[in-house]
């Protein structure tokens, strides 16, 4: 908006890098150009602002398909005003002198002007297209048929208007439709998703029952080796049970041998030292043979005194004393 300073009977206008002032005063254009700034009389002035600055235009439009579906395509039209005196000659950008505000809407009118020139060139492309295919095309189609359309225009040329880039958001069908065409993409993924998880599942209980069969031979050659070891156990033990027995019959052989050979030689000197024991008894009776009475007595006493037990005191009585005394005097007479 222009920079007006009020003053009596006086005006002064100043413009901006970004738009172009226009003053006409009788039919004949006095200022013109951008970022102007003059004096101007408020009764007799005809002022007119245009912006020359590059504008955004967002788009939101409905299209029907070749299948009557609904799609909703969101865009953006970027435009600058190229001839600022011819879009002045064709749309009001008129402005008050007093305040430097429009009179109009003119920015409006510009926007239709461009929307519905795009909505026009991006319905022809989708009325022509069926919606799966305007789906997988993606938004380029969309964009170049908008950006074609609007650089040959030739209402847009005269009006001085030039359209600088199209870019388009999104091209979205309704939301039923929109969730009925991702059933069977999602069903595909679903399946392949299950398919995975099934083939996962059988590498595993291959790798399983790989994993049961080496067990299992693992057993099998564990329990062959186990049979091998207490068969060859059992031989052990039998060699050696064999052994000790034949080392036991050996040495029950010696010592039945030896136990023979001690028999006979015992039997032996026990023969030898009963013959001897016999000629000795017989010597000593043949000695004793001859011995008087008194002395037999006498040694049969010696020997009774040597085998009978200690004694630590005898009483000896004369009851006692007296036979014996008497008997061996009665001996002793005789013998002399």
């Amino acid at each position: 908006m222009a920079d007006i300073a009020r003053y009596p009977l006086l005006r002064h206008l100043r413009g901006t890098t970004t738009t172009h002032v226009q003053h006409v005063r009788n039919g004949r254009t006095l200022h013109s150009g951008v970022a102007a700034a003059f004096w101007f009389r408020p009764l007799s002035a005809v002022l007119s602002e245009v912006p020359v600055d590059d504008r955004e235009l967002p788009l939101l439009f409905h299209a029907r398909t070749a299948d009557f579906q609904d799609v909703t395509v969101q865009a953006t039209v970027t435009f600058r005003v190229t001839d600022p005196v011819a879009v002045a000659g064709r749309i009001d950008f008129s402005i008050d002198p007093d305040t430097g505000r429009w009179r109009s809407t003119p920015l409006d009118q510009v926007a239709g002007l461009l929307t519905e020139t795009a909505q026009q060139y991006a319905l022809d492309l989708i009325a022509g297209s069926v919606l799966t295919v305007i789906l997988t095309g993606g938004v380029a189609p969309v964009r170049e048929a908008i950006a074609a359309g609007l650089d040959r225009d030739g209402r847009l040329a005269e009006t001085g208007i030039a359209v600088i880039g199209v870019r388009v958001v999104a091209i979205r069908p309704e939301p039923e439709v929109e969730r009925a065409l991702q059933t069977p993409t999602r069903e595909q993924v679903q399946q392949d998703a299950d398919k995975a998880m099934f083939e996962r599942r059988a590498v595993a209980v291959e790798r399983e029952r790989a994993i049961g069969e080496n067990e299992l031979q693992t057993q099998i050659e564990l329990a062959r080796r186990e049979e091998q070891l207490v068969a060859q156990r059992g031989a052990n033990a039998r060699r050696d049970a064999e052994e000790v027995a034949a080392a036991g019959l050996i040495a029950t052989d010696a010592e039945a041998r030896r136990t023979e050979r001690l028999a006979e030689a015992n039997a032996e000197a026990t023969r030898v030292h009963g013959l001897a024991e016999g000629e000795a008894e017989a010597a000593r009776l043949a000695a004793y043979r001859d011995l008087p009475e008194a002395v037999l007595l006498g040694l049969a006493v010696k020997d009774l005194a040597a085998n009978l037990p200690h004694i630590d005191s005898l009483v000896l009585t004369p009851d006692l004393l007296a036979p014996v005394l008497a008997r061996l005097g009665a001996r002793v007479n005789e013998a002399s």
